[in-house]
């Protein structure tokens, strides 16, 4: 496991973890719950960024050949 995905893991569970810990708690921290859904965020988005988009693959080659006939 390279250093970026253990960046985007930590920030991923302590995101959550933080985020959870302030929403149990009977008096909320509106601060607290922000940043741990900051952190959660930030973690998701660096994972996806990383993740290739199904379209920017080559066309598939096909049986069926057309010709451009002018």
């Amino acid at each position: 496991m390279n250093i970026s995905r253990l960046i985007n893991f930590i920030c991923v569970v302590a995101g959550g973890i933080i985020a959870l810990y302030a929403q149990a708690q009977e008096k909320q921290n509106l601060y607290l719950l922000l940043g741990g859904i900051v952190l959660l965020m930030f973690g998701i988005y660096r994972t996806s960024r990383n993740i290739p988009s199904k379209f920017d693959k080559k066309e598939e080659e096909t049986f069926v050949k057309s010709d451009d006939e002018d």
